[in-house]
């Protein structure tokens, strides 16, 4: 796997074939996520879609380097506006369809939010915009199980720095700072068109997310709310998630 140097540190990455006449589409993972960890499902909408692809895992991710300090309450700002231009810029990738999951998908908000980076689209897949008790019981009960079973040795498969992913994530979002943490401002700016993307069951947050974005976006919005599904839709219904991005990035295109 190929890796990008950013501040003296690496960056895994993978890049997929497309057509050149459409924008890169870019995978943002979850909270726990790695390149491994979208398995194939970015094969799968790049190839439905026809575009070019980068997934990448975040520092202290996959194969990455580690964190060099505890995360901040900021920590997604300092991703969307800081790491996320800076390898987009050293890979020559301009303009493209952001696709976040949770974590990755508040990531997506704030760079799309930003008018300068000219975003066409987003697909943001279970979202946080604002801290819910809901997802602070679930990262509670997870770190329980991390420190309890055989959790820690399952992620080491997917992670080189496995107490990073998982400490450093856990860590903040428990963190009493945190409790204040807010997208308003952002959403207010979010002006290309937005794909919403959540499981009616998930344990990480509730569809007061998407109304929250949907309220105050000025852009245009879409929503799909998936029966019997929990905090990941890519996993849990890939083929209707497939379905609904390449229908979006579609019209999007057209």
């Amino acid at each position: 796997m190929p890796s990008f140097d950013l501040y003296g540190r690496a960056i895994e990455y993978r890049l997929l074939p497309g057509d050149a006449d459409k924008p890169y589409l870019v995978f943002l993972h979850e909270g726990l996520g790695s390149i491994s960890l979208w398995r194939d499902f970015p094969d799968k909408v790049a190839l439905q879609t026809g575009c070019r692809a980068l997934v990448y895992s975040r520092f202290g991710y996959g194969q990455s380097s580690g964190l060099t300090a505890r995360r901040l309450p900021t920590f997604m700002h300092d991703e969307a506006l800081s790491v996320l231009p800076r390898l987009l810029a050293g890979l020559r990738i301009a303009r493209p369809i952001l696709i976040g999951h949770s974590d990755g998908a508040s990531i997506a908000l704030i760079h799309a939010a930003e008018p300068a980076h000219a975003i066409p689209a987003t697909v943001l897949m279970a979202p946080h915009v604002f801290v819910e008790p809901v997802s602070l019981q679930s990262i509670a009960k997870i770190t329980d199980t991390y420190e309890t079973t055989n959790l820690r040795a399952r992620l080491m498969r997917h992670h080189a720095n496995v107490d990073d992913a998982f400490l450093g994530w856990s860590r903040i979002w428990l963190s009493p700072k945190f409790r204040t943490w807010s997208l308003g401002a952002e959403v207010q700016r979010l002006a290309c068109p937005t794909l919403l993307v959540q499981g009616e069951a998930d344990e990480y947050g509730t569809t007061a997310q998407l109304d929250a974005i949907a309220e105050a976006a000025p852009g245009p919005v879409q929503r799909l709310v998936l029966a019997k599904c929990g905090h990941a839709p890519h996993r849990e219904q890939p083929e209707a998630v497939i379905e609904a991005i390449s229908g979006f990035v579609e019209r999007v295109l057209a």
